[in-house]
């Protein structure tokens, strides 16, 4: 018998779409149950901040009883400049001094006042050639951003039982789909920011968001042709050709994509410089800018990496009855994150 009270609802608030996804755990697997998207006003969202919660909140509530969803426990994660994700080394100590010392040391560490954020750690595993140290992941987010949030979805009966930052969701779906330990780089790129997460030997050990996306192409596209919305965004994946534009259309995808790849290769050197003996095995994309045609071929030459797109869906089952497979596998890419979240449960 499945208790559907004890899976959260994966709630992915981006700046241009709302992600929701819904599963239930059958044993070692996950049924996917309901997933869908729905847009949001421009600039209702900006770097991860709301702005306009009344209309996000609307939006939010439409795609849920659309999805016919009705459980109100959810996930949700965040991101942006008020989120704040850094890896300290600090001298071995027990779980409770550690919380101790945290908690009185953790101002040090990050670029706000301490009162203005809320603050969590995860110690990470210990390394074999050094037993007097400890690797603790800190993370800080920005009171005012994170209850901005929880009152909005309060407002529309929503219980937020679960607040993640979206490389660390990312990272949880990964995780249950990988069947080997490998170091990759995690990328997602949304419409305004991209997410970096690079995992080295199962563990996070460098996280940052960047301030770029995949809705540069469009406006770019838009201004540069005289298009709307919809052409800009079929040329830029791909559905559509203008050949009577394409050197426009080229440099206007060079100049962006090079961009996103040069951010992606600075955190990449930065990890090998201080991991040299321990390689990447590949980068896997995520996000709907994943879907940017030509992307992962650019990527793999300029990285020399093989570029995984990631299936969040890969090995679940799902009633085809209900859900249509051609749109599962359009959508999966950007669900990633949602994914991640809706794979977690309640401690309570």
């Amino acid at each position: 018998m499945i208790n559907k009270n004890n899976h959260i609802v994966g709630v992915d608030i981006g700046s241009h779409a709302i992600k929701v996804c819904q599963l239930h755990k059958i044993g070692r697997q996950f049924k996917l149950i309901s997933v869908g998207s729905s847009l949001i006003p421009a600039g209702a969202v900006e770097d991860g901040v709301l702005q306009e919660p009344a209309e996000v909140g609307k939006v939010l509530e439409n795609l849920l009883r659309n999805l016919k969803i009705k459980n109100q426990k959810i996930g949700i994660s965040i991101s942006g400049y008020s989120v704040i994700v850094k890896k300290i080394n600090l001298e071995n100590m027990d779980d409770n001094a550690l919380a101790e010392y945290i908690k009185a040391e953790a101002e040090q560490y990050i670029p706000f006042d301490i009162n203005d954020v809320y603050v969590d750690f995860q110690k990470l595993p210990e390394k074999k050639d050094n037993t007097d140290r400890c690797d603790v992941m800190l993370v800080a987010a920005k009171k005012e951003v994170v209850n901005d949030y929880l009152e909005m979805l309060n407002d529309i009966k929503l219980n937020t039982v679960l607040v993640d930052v979206d490389g660390f969701a990312l990272e949880n779906r990964w995780e249950t789909t990988s069947e080997v330990s490998e170091n990759v780089a995690l990328i997602d790129i949304g419409a305004s920011k991209m997410n970096i997460n690079i995992i080295s030997e199962g563990v996070s050990v460098l996280a940052r968001d960047v301030a770029v996306g995949s809705e540069q192409l469009t406006d770019q596209l838009m201004n540069s042709l005289g298009l709307d919305y919809i052409q800009a965004e079929n040329i830029k994946i791909g559905n559509i050709g203008q050949d009577h534009n394409r050197e426009i259309i080229q440099n206007i995808f060079n100049k962006t994509c090079t961009q996103w790849v040069l951010e992606i290769k600075k955190a990449i050197d930065l990890y090998l410089a201080n991991n040299p003996d321990k390689p990447l095995k590949s980068i896997v994309l995520s996000g709907g800018g994943a879907k940017v045609k030509g992307l992962i071929e650019y990527l793999n030459r300029e990285t020399g990496l093989d570029v995984i797109l990631f299936n969040p869906f890969r090995s679940m089952i799902y009633d085809a009855g209900k859900l249509d497979k051609n749109y599962v596998e359009s959508i999966a890419s950007e669900m990633a994150i949602a994914a991640g979240l809706a794979i977690r449960t309640p401690s309570f």
